[in-house]
């Protein structure tokens, strides 16, 4: 079950909130976590997962209670804990790659078994861990209720996607919170702002790079080859972005405020920014749980720059289980690497020559990320690029200007939404008659695409 699906929007949502606003305060964590479990259930295509996911709630819950009251055996607890999260975390998300590999590499026959990764075990693995981190360090005080645990990590907005929200962010508010009537329009018009970002910008543009890769990427011209790459950096911002803003409005609607995720990451200067600006609790989570911990820029230049590559690589595997995403992390470490050193104040000072260097390298990037077969990869940057040495392919003379004509009015969509404009227009008539009326014609349109079909399922839901 996804929130972009009528199953959850007129079944399961309306469900869950009627019993969480029906019981007392001291009860809502439970129909919360209850609420939760019910939801990650309708995702989970093996029911022994479920078992499982319940298993390190609990775990994690008691070896934050001996990490706080042992005195000796601290160090021990917390080096259990952090096993155990990542333990099953290599399994399931890296076994096969390692064993794959291992053949290759080493000419061995290891039987390769095609485990299905358990959905949303990236986000609530380093949410577990910088639990037990955190209780470690007396940043935050060990969760005496297991229901408030259970709540904490199992809270559906972002349970599956993310954003990754830390323990001292929400300690207070598992306690106590305010529900009242403000909080809830002003969650739900995030959330419609997100279904719209989602099924009416994401979905559809992203149906550009889905006809491309139809088509062959050896079989499209250059121009149709850039149009498609732009399209799938528009479709994995708005996707990603949609996600997030709905969790953030669902969150806002049982009295959580859930963290910021984005902040118009597309119109950064530098790739250094640029990854200030997008999925900012990764970002975060991988500053204090481990580029910080290494030492960050505290012992010199030459320990920062492998304290960075650490962080970069560690980043390419958490997103997938492949060489594309080592390359794409090692490609980006090299970018902000050179960034740091010598373009980074140049880009900065010259606004033009920033944007203009970003919107050249945003799309390169992410095409790495798009792409995992490495031949298929050397196809699509050659046709990007077509000075480079080409094979002959039969190519539809003129094609990007079909596709331009059908698909034109999502990229000017997603070009607007990707600046600041709407969200300062939004914030100055966001209380008006106006603002309801459009988020009732964005939920609408979004419902409507919804019953004919026209929906994919979160791009993120894969790492």
């Amino acid at each position: 079950m996804v929130f972009s699906s009528l199953e959850f929007i007129f079944i399961f949502l309306p469900v869950f909130m009627i019993a969480y606003a029906a019981v007392r305060k001291e009860y809502k964590n439970f129909v919360l976590f209850t609420g939760s479990v019910v939801f990650y259930s309708f995702g989970v295509k093996k029911p022994v997962y479920i078992l499982l996911f319940l298993l390190t709630v609990l775990l994690n819950f008691i070896v934050g209670q001996f990490i706080e009251h042992s005195r000796y055996t601290k160090k021990l607890w917390l080096t259990f804990g952090i096993l155990f999260n990542f333990w099953w975390l290599i399994f399931f998300k890296y076994w096969t790659f390692g064993t794959e590999n291992i053949n290759h590499f080493f000419h061995q026959s290891f039987t390769v078994k095609d485990i299905i990764l358990p959905i949303g075990i990236s986000f609530y693995t380093f949410q577990n861990v910088s639990y037990i981190i955190d209780v470690f360090r007396g940043k935050a005080k060990a969760e005496k209720n297991l229901i408030n645990y259970g709540a904490y990590i199992t809270m559906f907005p972002q349970l599956i996607a993310g954003p990754i929200v830390t323990y001292d962010h929400v300690a207070k508010e598992l306690k106590s919170r305010s529900h009242a009537i403000h909080r809830v329009e002003d969650g739900l018009k995030t959330f419609t702002i997100g279904l719209g970002y989602k099924v009416l910008i994401a979905n559809q543009i992203g149906g550009l790079w889905s006809d491309i890769a139809m088509i062959g990427y050896q079989s499209v011209s250059s121009r149709l080859a850039w149009l498609g790459i732009f399209a799938y950096s528009f479709q994995l911002y708005f996707d990603f972005c949609g996600y997030s803003l709905m969790a953030i409005g669902l969150g806002r609607v049982m009295g959580f405020n859930i963290p910021k995720n984005f902040d118009h990451p597309y119109m950064s200067l530098t790739m250094t920014e640029f990854w200030r600006r997008w999925h900012i609790t990764l970002g975060s989570w991988f500053r204090d749980y481990i580029y910080i911990p290494l030492g960050g820029n505290r012992k010199g230049s030459k320990r920062m720059v492998f304290n960075t590559f650490i962080v970069w690589l560690f980043t390419g595997l958490w997103h997938g289980a492949s060489w594309n995403f080592v390359l794409w992390g090692m490609v980006l470490f090299l970018i902000i690497m050179s960034e740091k050193f010598w373009t980074g104040k140049t880009l900065n000072k010259i606004k033009p020559l920033g944007h203009a260097y970003m919107l050249l390298i945003i799309p390169l990037t992410w095409l790495i990320f798009a792409i995992t077969d490495f031949h298929e990869l050397g196809i699509y940057f050659k046709r990007l690029l077509p000075f480079l040495p080409q094979k002959t392919y039969a190519v539809m003379e003129g094609d990007y200007k079909e596709y331009w004509k059908d698909y034109w009015k999502y990229f000017a969509a997603a070009l607007i939404f990707s600046t600041r404009l709407p969200e300062a227009l939004y914030k100055k008539i966001k209380n008006s008659f106006i603002t309801v009326i459009a988020l009732l014609a964005v939920f609408w349109a979004s419902v409507y695409c919804m019953y004919k079909g026209l929906d994919d399922p979160f791009m993120y839901f894969r790492f």
